[in-house]
């Protein structure tokens, strides 16, 4: 099995060279690019399996480089942003960015996120949810069975890993599509942040849930849910101080 790729966009040298050396000894091929208009030259060529891209760029910012990047790549995108920059986050996970670290940080924190990210295709919810609601949705690898689910207007192919709403096909990232999979196997029943975050990025994985909120707020977003005091279905039904439920009888 040939090594995944990995594409590392940052002007700064130090990180740049910090972050190479801790991936190519996880035994990753990396290729590096100093700007987002150098990165998207690189992506088209190479075909990155996970993109590391820093927001504060010189040129086109991460958040437009991540942005133009989601025409052509479903590559994971990994951001890199200052302490102070949740506003920066939140955008960055809006246009497509998967997931996050934030400066400075340890190696050992990017790889750990790198690895529950690419680990992430081979995750498959078990459709029969556990009977302990505290306990997170079993995941096992392999392929499963192609399915298609459907909710209301909302279609789910499961094998085919697309999406349509009364048949206008939507398009989401990998991390959008993923959370979809693990609500909808598990229609009617509520799922916490932290269950919905070990399913999709593996028990291993740390994180704050506001990565969640943002993800999911995307997604119901594509499947144009109306807004709040609007009327229309809503397939995906927030449980206030706890997580989320897919509905099988919409809501509207």
């Amino acid at each position: 099995m040939s090594a995944a790729r990995i594409l590392i966009v940052d002007d700064a040298p130090e990180y740049v060279a910090m972050i190479a050396h801790a991936l190519e000894a996880d035994g990753y091929a990396v290729a590096t690019a100093p700007s987002g208009e150098d990165a998207l030259t690189v992506a088209r060529e190479q075909r990155p399996d996970l993109v590391v891209l820093d927001l504060g760029l010189p040129g086109i910012d991460g958040i437009e480089t991540c942005r133009r990047l989601r025409a052509f790549s479903d590559a994971y995108v990994l951001m890199l942003t200052g302490r102070g920059d949740e506003t920066d986050r939140v955008a960055g996970l809006t246009v497509g960015a998967d997931d996050y670290v934030v400066k400075p940080f340890y190696p050992r924190e990017l790889r750990v996120r790198v690895q529950a990210l690419l680990r992430r295709p081979r995750l498959v919810a078990v459709p029969d949810p556990p009977a302990d609601a505290g306990q997170p949705p079993a995941v096992t690898d392999g392929p499963a069975a192609p399915s298609v689910r459907r909710f209301g207007a909302l279609t789910i192919d499961v094998g085919r890993r697309e999406v349509s709403v009364a048949g206008r096909p939507v398009e989401l990232s990998r991390t959008e599509f993923d959370l979809l999979d693990v609500l909808s196997d598990h229609p009617d029943q509520a799922l916490s942040r932290s269950q919905l975050m070990d399913a999709v990025w593996g028990a291993d994985w740390f994180g704050d849930d506001h990565v969640i909120d943002v993800h999911l707020s995307n997604l119901r977003r594509k499947l144009g849910e109306p807004r709040r005091g609007q009327e229309g279905p809503r397939y995906i039904v927030n449980v206030r101080g706890f997580g989320y439920r897919m509905e099988r009888r919409l809501a509207s």
